[in-house]
C-alpha cells in the first residue's frame, strides 16, 4: 500500500510541476525560466526537480508531446463514434479543438512560441504527431466539402486553426468566446452555416 501512496505522491507532484512549468515558459519564456524557478513554483528545490525529469528540456519536451498525442488520441476518438455526415464530424472536431485551447492557453503558446527549444528528436516527434492530427482534419474536410481543391482545404485548415489557437490572447468570459471561436471556425471550413 505504500509503495501505491508514493507513486500516488510522485505522479501528482510530477503533473504539479508540469502545469506550472507549462504557466512559466508560456509567460516568460522558456529561457527565461530557471530550474530553480520551477521547483519554487510548487514548493520543492530547484535540484528536486530532476527526482522528476532528467532536464528543464525534459519538461518542455514531455509537455508538447504529451499534448500532441492528446490531441491525435482524441480526435481518433471522436472519429470513431462520431457516425454522422462529414460536416458533424467537422463540427465535433472543432468542439474538441476549442475545449482543448480554451482550457489550455499556456500550452497553445508554447507550441506556437517553445516548439524550436525542443531537441530534435522531441520536435520531430511532435511535428509528426501535429501532422497526423491535421491530417485527420483534412480528411474529414475532404469528405464534407468535396468542392474544394487540396490547396483551399489547406488554407481553410490554417485558418481555422489560427483561430482556436488564439485563445492564449483571449480576455473575459471563456464560454462566450468558445461559442463564437467555434460558429467562426465552421464558417472558416465549411462556409456559411447559420
Amino acid at each position: 500500500m505504500t509503495a501505491t501512496w508514493r507513486s500516488t505522491q510522485k505522479a501528482n507532484r510530477r503533473a504539479e510541476l508540469l502545469a506550472a512549468s507549462a504557466t512559466l515558459f508560456a509567460t516568460r519564456g522558456f529561457a527565461g525560466v530557471s530550474t530553480n524557478e520551477l521547483g519554487e513554483a510548487v514548493g520543492m528545490s530547484g535540484p528536486a526537480v530532476y527526482k522528476h525529469f532528467p532536464s528543464k528540456d525534459a519538461i518542455l519536451a514531455e509537455l508538447l508531446v504529451t499534448v500532441s498525442e492528446r490531441l491525435l488520441q482524441g480526435s481518433a476518438e471522436i472519429l470513431a463514434e462520431e457516425r454522422g455526415e462529414a460536416q458533424a464530424r467537422i463540427r465535433a472536431l472543432i468542439a474538441f479543438h476549442t475545449d482543448f485551447a480554451i482550457s489550455e492557453p499556456d500550452v497553445i503558446r508554447l507550441q506556437d512560441r517553445e516548439i524550436a527549444q525542443l531537441s530534435r528528436e522531441a520536435s520531430h516527434q511532435v511535428r509528426r504527431l501535429q501532422r497526423e492530427y491535421v491530417d485527420r482534419w483534412a480528411a474529414e474536410l475532404a469528405d464534407a466539402a468535396p468542392e474544394l481543391d487540396e490547396r483551399a482545404r489547406q488554407v481553410r485548415l490554417v485558418g481555422a486553426f489560427g483561430l482556436l489557437n488564439s485563445t492564449q490572447y483571449l480576455r473575459g468570459s471563456k464560454a462566450r468566446a468558445a461559442a463564437e471561436l467555434r460558429l467562426m471556425a465552421e464558417r472558416a471550413l465549411l462556409g456559411d452555416v447559420s
